[in-house]
């Protein structure tokens, strides 16, 4: 009894902050979601979400979203192999991760000057004899920069996943004939898959919501969710729709998130 006691002494913080922090602010945007601009009871903003324009954006930043993922997951999985191979693998993984704790806002800027006009990446196309390219305000920079940005996020997982993995299994794997090829396909990432998928959670739903880099990279080219939802709330004061944006993105994470997400099977 006491141990139960106890127990909820130590829960009730917890409870509370989710409660006060989470459960709060998501009943908050989806009560502000049920009223129009002018502050009346509506269901005119789910109408509006339907429209062309919104489900273009929001098919827009499916695509890039997928498209930031896929590129992720292609530079981190060889990446976080390779990492479990080297002889210090922690001190690696550390270099890899040190550049997340910098502020994004910093990282942006940084990229400003690398891809302008007389940025390091025009002069060695130069140097080259390619010449100046228009480099910033493009598609391209602003998928480089985001997969630059979750790239660490995406290694993290796959590299425990890996480092995780028996040996003996690929041991077993070579003496049977396998290829490399096939020890890969049949065994190394069948039993590395888990970490793929929290892999491509925290880049994908992220990538979703992004709206600074779509300003200062894309200069607006790239219109996201959460491009639409900074709009709404700060530029055209319609928090209701602002609201109901948010609503469909949360609900479209919580979808990926119990797709995506780790069945526990039977034995």
């Amino acid at each position: 009894m006491n141990n139960k006691v106890t127990r909820n002494l130590y829960l009730f913080p917890y409870a509370l902050w989710i409660v006060l922090f989470v459960v709060a602010p998501l009943l908050l945007v989806l009560y502000y979601s049920f009223f129009d601009i002018e502050g009346h009871f509506s269901l005119v903003n789910y109408k509006t979400f339907f429209t062309p324009v919104y489900l273009k954006m929001t098919l827009s930043s499916f695509w890039y979203a997928f498209l930031i993922t896929v590129i992720a997951l292609i530079v981190s999985y060889p990446t976080a192999y390779l990492l479990t191979k080297t002889k210090h693998k922690q001190l690696w993984l550390l270099l890899i991760i040190v550049p997340s704790w910098i502020n994004l806002l910093l990282k942006a800027y940084a990229f400003l000057g690398i891809f302008g006009t007389k940025g390091i990446a025009n002069s060695f196309l130069e140097a080259v004899g390619i010449g100046a390219k228009q480099i910033l305000f493009t598609d391209f920079s602003f998928v480089f920069v985001s997969v630059y940005i979750f790239i660490p996020f995406m290694i993290l997982p796959i590299f425990n996943s890996l480092n995780e993995l028996n040996p003996t299994l690929l041991d077993a794997a070579n003496d049977l004939g396998a290829s490399r090829w096939i020890t890969f396909r049949r065994v190394i990432f069948p039993l590395t898959i888990d970490g793929v998928k929290a892999g491509c959670q925290v880049v994908f739903i992220p990538a979703l919501s992004l709206f600074m880099l779509t300003r200062l990279i894309a200069g607006n080219r790239v219109i996201t969710l959460g491009t639409a939802i900074e709009q709404q709330f700060l530029v055209t004061r319609d928090w209701g729709m602002g609201s109901t944006i948010a609503v469909f993105l949360i609900l479209i994470m919580f979808l990926i998130i119990s797709l995506t997400g780790n069945r526990k099977r039977g034995v």
